[in-house]
């Protein structure tokens, strides 16, 4: 059997076993297993085994993944969510699908204690929701907002998944975080104009406004930009400032500044007076179950990943794609095109996992004009925005599904409509960020 062929059939075993509701950590182990029994035997498969799963989870770097999960669920059992929301209504008050966009904000400075996703979505929707369908917003606007704004919980740090593409990569995790602060900005922006620009092209979807604010609301329903509504979101800005600023300015690692960051998230929700014991427990709850399935999928990437590499083609496809002698930007532009088609069928952790110690040696033979290490955190950036793809397009789109499951009445169709919007503002992003690298890098310089 030859290599090509074996890789292809370790691809094959993989995604018959997803297609049969396997979870995703078993479905690659299973594909591993298969293709290192057919090229290594039994006993070199034990062998692997017995040091793998050691060597994996023993590396302290790992710790900071469930700190900053457990930093997100204290965010989101304290009732921070909120606050934000109030804050972001006022500020937005005045512009015509201001709820909409007030829910952007409210996602974009949530994902900056939070790190994930799908919490932004669900917690952010829980607050947002009920008031924008009140005020008259449509369910596609509603959702789709709330769907693509949970987005930025992966794109503004702290980003889980552009904590593993650091540690997959051997890349440094405060520069990545610096790298993607710019992108993050350009996605909230890029959000807040697909909004204003949606609800005037297409009528109907956002209140036509009863008074000069354009929100829909009665002059006294207007929220108003209080000391009160002000300082709401002090707590998060502290923790925020707490995080990133002992980070960037060498205080601690960033290991230390999500430990940090989770002791100052829990005294901010014991300020706000909303979590309770309950609560307290559901946030180690949720943080345990939520990194064991990281750290499995860890470990069943790593096995599939060690039977590719027995194959040799990783190191043949780079060869190749060097022969070939095209644009390195080309190349970059046909792996972004790769995820966006990946992501039809798998989660954006199982992605970064399994297909970056693939294409991170392809592009790192590619010269950009670049240092390598600019190269390489400017190809993490380029990869975390496209994985958002995943999280919104058809036939998976995991946000969608989230809040559109908080939404009983409103259709899945007509969520996955709402994302449109914000799915070409992500290609014109993913476009600008392409072919304007220094837009992720010029934050990095101030970072030793």
């Amino acid at each position: 059997m030859s290599p090509i062929t074996l890789a292809l059939m370790i691809f094959a075993v993989m995604l018959v076993l997803m297609a049969l509701r396997t979870p995703i950590a078993i479905a690659m182990f299973a594909a591993g297993c298969t293709g290192y029994v057919l090229q290594a035997g039994w006993l070199p498969l034990a062998n692997f085994l017995n040091t793998q799963a050691f060597a994996r989870f023993a590396s302290y770097d790992l710790s900071v993944i469930p700190l900053f999960i457990l930093m997100g669920n204290f965010a989101t059992q304290g009732g921070l969510s909120r606050a934000l929301f109030q804050f972001a209504a006022a500020v937005m008050a005045r512009f015509k699908g201001g709820l909409a966009m007030a829910s952007v904000l409210a996602c974009g400075a949530f994902g900056a204690i939070c790190g994930s996703s799908v919490a932004t979505a669900a917690t952010i929707t829980q607050v947002a929701l009920p008031e924008m369908r009140r005020h008259g917003y449509s369910g596609r606007l509603s959702t789709g907002a709330l769907a693509a704004g949970g987005t930025l919980g992966i794109l503004i740090p702290p980003s889980v998944p552009l904590v593993i593409y650091a540690i997959l990569t051997e890349q440094n995790i405060a520069k990545l975080f610096a790298a993607a602060m710019v992108p993050g900005l350009i996605a909230v922006l890029g959000y807040l104009i697909a909004i204003s620009v949606y609800v005037r092209l297409v009528p109907g979807h956002a209140p036509a406004g009863r008074t000069a604010d354009g929100t829909g609301m009665a002059q006294d329903e207007v929220p108003r930009l209080t000391l009160q509504a002000l300082s709401g979101i002090v707590p998060i800005a502290l923790v925020f400032l707490i995080v990133f600023g002992g980070i960037y300015s060498g205080k601690f690692t960033p290991t230390e500044g999500a430990a940090v960051g989770a002791a100052a998230t829990f005294v901010a929700a014991l300020l706000k007076r909303e979590i309770t014991w309950a609560g307290f427990k559901q946030c180690f709850l949720a943080t345990a179950e939520t990194s064991a399935m990281i750290f499995m999928i860890f470990l069943g990437a790593d096995l599939m990943n060690a039977a590719l590499a027995l194959t040799q083609v990783p190191g043949q496809l780079a060869a190749l794609v060097q022969g070939w002698g095209l644009a390195p930007v080309a190349v970059v532009g046909a792996i972004l095109l790769f995820y966006v088609v990946l992501g039809a069928v798998m989660d954006e952790l199982s992605m970064i996992l399994l297909t970056i110690p693939i294409f991170f040696p392809v592009v790192m033979g590619l010269d950009f004009g670049m240092p390598r290490e600019s190269v390489a955190l400017w190809f993490g950036i380029m990869v975390l925005m496209t994985v958002g793809f995943g999280l919104l397009a058809p036939p998976v789109g995991l946000n969608v599904y989230v809040v559109n499951g908080m939404a009983r009445d409103v259709p899945i169709a007509e969520s996955y409509k709402g994302v449109l919007p914000f799915l070409l503002s992500d290609t014109v992003r993913t476009l600008l960020l392409l072919f304007f690298p220094p837009l992720s890098l010029w934050l990095v310089r101030y970072v030793g």
